[in-house]
């Protein structure tokens, strides 16, 4: 693949030009073997469940069975006296720390009440897993129940029982806090004039949409280790998104310095946002400096699905104000999640799926808000989109339900208010690179848009926005002495494939083979501070920083080699982990002689550092308020299509085709890209179709696979996945993020396509065939594909 080579100011490594003076990049845009595909593909990778101690114990989390109770009183004396048990805790037992990313407000174990069913109360560990389950079953709890409150909107309401009276007085990392009853944060974007907008339009669509609970659903249940070795310190193994934000909660929740806490992560087998925050590191902890041996708990798939962090419910009302041509004028939006019992990444959730509701589109004068609102349900948490899913299935509905009163093709509403290369974000950011046009067309183009449909088909598109450029990375690129190089960096691939991107990255810069290079991962102890593995931003963020690191450590390479060989900087070249002289090549000096130069002459080896953090401008914060990120960057964009058939008889809908594409400024690795292209759509579906968390009260009904379907191999329909490459220069080789866009507009897509079949509108997901049939008898009884036409 051949691409400008923008970010190399003069590239030392030996890249060669086409006749176009286009560079050809050695690793850059190939779709080399993943570096982890071997052990992964031989069983021999290791994960939480394969590692184990001498003298190890099980731990088993007791969990409350009321959604909102006080406690009275535990009694743990007799799964004390049971044999093989080495420890019960309760919070009597640990330090009163709370946590959590934006308002810290979620103890360790329950204080003084339980707020949702599946929230630990306390927790055992014995000898072996049956042990400390029957330990569990032995611990007697006194509650008296209180008022519980699962929906949102009653939840706001001045009658409702308060979640968390000590609201006011946990530490919050910006200031969102409302005196409204049980909002623990509200944010507010204002662009323009709200009401002149509304007074200038034709035509305004406005409706309410609603949005259900949704999991994760990764292979591998949550888990960890904690021991403590012979200095005191504490090491702890986790299945985590991120080794620092692991290691930072469990110092704020337990009170011990961060300096005392290792970190180190196994294989991950799969996250989407769900083990970014911690889970049961912290009990494990309690547990091992309770004992003083090691202990180990991973998640039953029951606690997973009643007692993780799944996707945040919302209810969203929405009103779009446009001309009769069809140009956007006004926007306005109340989006209020349900973040469930704890406060979690919701306030993030709820200010960046508000900042993503303006879509990729211009529109004038703009008002969205977004509510967190706290629930007797199990908490809420990150989930692939942070919030964009929600406010964009909405959105996506009403530019639909415009284009259908105006008359308007919904493909050419959506091209002709698109945004444009150096349009402003919410918040007056400038994007220069903007591929959203050309991922229309050819989403639409690959599912037949304007062919002719068949009875009870039809097709639906969506478009979207992300971002992929918050928060940092740091990254250590090392010259070993024998001339081999060690990356050290903290990021954790968790199938995505980052740790070969980076290294694509490291061979690209340094002229050397990716068996060269040995990756130092997935330990505090070992690697620099990077945020997480979320947000899109690994290939962006994360490739930046490598990338300025490995160039950092071939620039003193450079400087090194200048001096052995009396040569100017500016005439040497690197290739095959040799620096040579450009017009007399056989002049040179290996990495290994240099290696060992630096370190026993030069007194170190040569080491390349770098952190990398956003460096666009910040927000023009005068129309926001309360919104954590004070600036992001790497705008993806998106857009996904399908063809539908449905059965109006029984509701049943079948995706016949759907393509998605995505504009990622540079695709380092095609084949890794397609790949995340195809998961992100048909988890998509089964957001659209089929996945639902049911309560019952507050009690998760559905906690197995058995119940809760995500959709396999035969719902899956034949998927294009198609790469837009519009280069954004702040992006490593012109690249941008993708992780998450991948599912955020399925959802709309499905909905409009269901419109477009059969005539009626669904905007409460999942859609099932239930809501169909009852859509449908609520519209005019049976409808004809004829009578629909016309």
């Amino acid at each position: 693949m051949y691409r400008l080579c923008k970010n190399h100011k003069s590239c030392k490594n030996g890249c060669s030009k086409n006749e176009e003076g286009v560079m050809n990049h050695q690793y850059i845009g190939k779709s080399i073997p993943k570096v982890d595909s071997n052990p992964k593909a031989l069983g021999s990778a290791i994960y939480i469940n394969d590692i184990s101690f001498p003298n190890m114990l099980w731990g088993k989390v007791l969990r409350s069975i009321f959604p909102h109770a006080k406690i009275l009183n535990i009694d743990k004396s007799k799964a004390l006296r049971l044999h093989g048990v080495k420890a019960v805790i309760t919070y009597e037992d640990i330090p009163d720390g709370r946590y959590g990313p934006f308002i810290k407000d979620e103890p360790v174990l329950a204080r003084d009440k339980v707020r949702y069913i599946g929230e630990p109360v306390a927790a055992v560990a014995a000898i072996d897993k049956e042990i400390a389950e029957e330990a569990i079953q032995l611990i007697e709890v006194d509650y008296e129940e209180l008022p519980a409150v699962f929906d949102p909107l009653e939840a706001m309401k001045t009658e409702a029982p308060i979640i968390h009276e000590d609201l006011k007085s946990y530490f919050c990392v910006f200031p969102a806090i409302q005196d409204r009853r049980n909002v623990c944060s509200h944010t507010t974007f204002i662009e323009g004039d709200i009401q002149r907008g509304f007074k200038e339009s034709d035509l305004i669509v406005e409706d309410t949409f609603k949005t259900h609970m949704h999991h994760q659903s990764y292979i591998e249940p949550s888990g960890a280790i904690a021991l403590i070795d012979p200095s005191g310190k504490i090491i702890i193994y986790s299945s985590t998104q991120s080794i620092f934000i692991t290691q930072s909660r469990v110092s704020e929740s337990l009170k011990i310095p961060m300096s005392k806490i290792r970190v180190i992560a196994p294989n991950v087998g799969g996250g989407f946002g769900g083990k970014i925050e911690t889970n049961v590191q912290p009990i494990c902890v309690a547990l091992s400096q309770k004992t003083g041996l090691p202990v180990k708990i991973v998640l039953t798939r029951e606690e997973e699905f009643s007692a993780s962090r799944p996707r945040h419910p919302c209810i969203i009302w929405g009103k779009l104000g446009v001309k009769k041509d069809g140009t956007f004028v006004a926007k306005e939006m109340v989006n209020v999640f349900d973040t469930g019992a704890y406060a979690d990444d919701g306030p993030g959730v709820a200010g960046f799926g508000s900042l993503m509701a303006r879509g990729p589109y211009r529109v004038p004068h703009l008002k969205i808000e977004g509510y967190c609102v706290y629930t007797n349900k199990v908490k809420a948490g990150a989930f692939r989109g942070f919030g964009n899913p929600q406010t964009t299935f909405a959105s996506e509905s009403l530019i639909d339900m415009a284009a259908k009163e105006l008359g308007l093709d919904p493909l050419e509403i959506r091209l002709k208010n698109s945004l444009n290369p150096g349009d402003l974000s919410v918040g007056r950011q400038p994007i220069y690179s903007v591929g959203i046009k050309e991922c229309l067309e050819k989403a639409a183009s690959a599912i037949g848009w304007k062919e002719k449909k068949e009875k009870y088909r039809g097709r639906g598109i969506a478009s979207i926005n992300h971002i992929s450029g918050l928060l940092t990375v740091s990254a250590i690129v090392r010259v070993n002495e024998d001339g081999t190089i060690s990356l050290h960096v903290g990021t954790m691939d968790i199938g995505q494939g980052s740790d070969t991107i980076l290294t694509q990255i490291v061979a690209e810069e340094l002229g050397v083979s990716i068996d060269d290079i040995n990756l130092v991962i997935r330990d505090t102890d070992a690697t620099p501070y990077t945020w997480a593995t979320s947000a899109s931003r690994l290939t962006y963020t994360g490739g930046n920083a490598v990338r300025l690191a490995a160039i950092d450590a071939r620039e003193q390479l450079l400087d090194l080699a200048a001096k052995q060989l009396d040569e100017n900087k500016e005439d040497l070249m690197i290739r095959d982990k040799r620096v040579f002289v450009k017009y007399s090549p056989e002049k040179g000096i290996t990495f290994q002689q240099l290696g060992a130069i630096s370190c026993w002459v030069k007194g170190g080896p040569i080491i390349g550092k770098s952190s990398f953090m956003v460096e666009k401008p910040a927000f023009d914060r005068s129309g926001f308020y309360g919104f954590p990120f004070g600036t992001m960057s790497g705008y993806i964009f998106a857009a996904q299509a399908v063809e539908v058939e449905v059965d109006p008889e029984t509701g049943k809908v079948k995706v016949i085709k759907g393509a998605s594409a995505h504009d990622v400024g540079h695709a380092i690795h095609p084949q890794n890209v397609e790949g995340q292209i195809e998961g992100g759509f048909v988890q998509g579906l089964g957001y659209a179709l089929y996945e639902e968390i049911v309560f019952d009260n507050g009690k998760v009904i559905n906690p197995s696979f058995a119940d809760y379907k995500i959709p396999n191999s035969l719902d899956t329909p034949p998927i294009t996945p198609i790469i837009v490459e519009a280069y954004d220069e702040t992006g490593p080789y012109g690249a941008k993020g993708l992780g998450e866009p991948g599912l955020v507009g399925v959802a709309p897509a499905v909905a409009n396509a269901i419109f477009d079949a059969i005539g009626v509108r669904i905007k409460d997901l999942p859609i099932t065939p239930e809501k169909i049939i009852d859509a449908i008898k609520g519209r005019k009884g049976k409808i004809e594909w004829e009578d629909f036409r016309k």
